[in-house]
């Protein structure tokens, strides 16, 4: 094989793709057999399997039991909009999430006291196996999940206070902002890092899909100055939702 030529399987995946883009294989539709693709494409059946599941992991076909390998359909991405911290205020976790005001939808949420595992130690200022609580939330937007947060606090700051448990006290679920000026701890930074990979199987059973499509995960750390007073990790289907940021020009 020449240098920089793909393997003969790639080549086939690459071609089933554009006629899956183009409409040439619309939704719902059977994609050719094994057989069909070694005939068309002149490959071995080596090949054509190995096209198919590249096909597969991409999420662009999915295999019907006793029926055969389909055209996936791709839904419309719809937005979820960020806008960094929100200020004191009508603020939910919900809100916290998605920044749209037009965009309405539910959470729900378990907290738990864990011992922080390095990174989140590194990502809070602390050490390694202090105490922190973390809390696991679903949000949806009808019926349909949407996205998914952990979030860790530390508790050497929310400890023995009213708002020690996000959801529960005087302030449950009125978001971290509000949370912490209650406790006289100002934030007015946040910091957000995005990154793409596939979905774990756990997150696949949450948000709905197969584990290894697509997600988007949106590490965020809120900070009062340079102290970190939370950090989470936000999960959103990438094959459903896109990501938007509405940022303040200062």
């Amino acid at each position: 094989m020449a240098f920089g030529e793909q393997p003969a399987y790639l080549r086939v995946a690459d071609d089933l793709r554009q006629q899956i883009a183009d409409g040439t294989l619309p939704p719902h539709t059977r994609l050719p057999s094994q057989a069909s693709i070694r005939s068309t494409y002149g490959v071995s059946d080596t090949v054509a399997l190995e096209a198919r599941k590249v096909l597969m992991a991409e999420g662009l076909v999915e295999g019907r039991s006793g029926s055969g390998t389909y055209v996936r359909e791709r839904p419309v991405p719809r937005t979820i909009t960020r806008s960094g911290y929100r200020t004191l205020g009508d603020c939910t976790p919900f809100r916290q999430e998605q920044a749209d005001e037009r965009v309405r939808g539910t959470w729900e949420a378990r907290s738990e006291r864990v011992e922080a595992a390095p990174g989140i130690a590194e990502r809070l200022a602390i050490d390694a196996g202090e105490p922190v609580m973390c809390t696991r939330y679903v949000f949806r937007v009808g019926t349909e999940p949407a996205m998914s947060s952990t979030s860790w606090e530390p508790l050497r700051l929310t400890g023995r206070t009213p708002v020690m448990l996000p959801e529960q006290g005087p302030l449950a679920g009125r978001g971290v902002v509000e949370r912490m000026a209650a406790i006289d701890v100002i934030v007015d930074n946040v910091a957000e890092e995005v990154e793409a990979r596939p979905a774990l199987a756990a997150e696949a059973r949450v948000l709905g899909g197969l584990p290894g499509h697509p997600v988007l995960v949106v590490s965020r750390t809120y900070r009062a100055g340079c102290l970190p007073v939370e950090t989470a990790d936000v999960v959103v289907p990438a094959d459903r939702f896109r990501v938007a940021y509405h940022l303040p020009v200062r």
